[in-house]
């Protein structure tokens, strides 16, 4: 077997609704309308090249489990979000590249995440 890429992560989310207005007004992705309603409640969202896809339910208790989202300026993110009242924290090294953290309305954890650059 040989991977080619990640296609999407599924996201249990406890209000949909809350989840869809974060994930497209504060992060910036897009609703795709592809997804087919014979597959009950959710959500499908175009994150760059991958998807991410929100399911309805009760989210597991944090364990370090995230999802990474690549940005280009890592401050300047943090700076806006900050400035949109969410909480993130400092940006901290991570080998030669730079991650910070925020949770989205159900606690999940996502990573901003800075790449090295050469």
């Amino acid at each position: 077997m040989k991977v080619a890429a990640i296609h999407h992560v599924s996201v249990i989310v406890s209000d949909l609704d809350a989840a869809l207005d974060f994930y497209t007004r504060v992060l910036g992705l897009s609703v795709r309308t592809d997804r087919p309603d014979s597959i009950g409640p959710g959500a499908w969202l175009d994150a760059g090249g991958q998807q991410v896809h929100l399911l309805p339910g009760d989210p597991p208790p944090a364990r370090g489990q995230h999802f990474a989202v690549l940005v280009d300026d890592l401050d300047a993110t943090v700076a806006e979000l900050r400035a949109a009242g969410l909480r993130v924290s400092d940006p901290v090294p991570v080998g030669s590249a730079r991650q910070a953290f925020l949770a989205d309305p159900a606690g999940n954890a996502i990573e901003l995440h800075e790449a090295a650059t050469p």
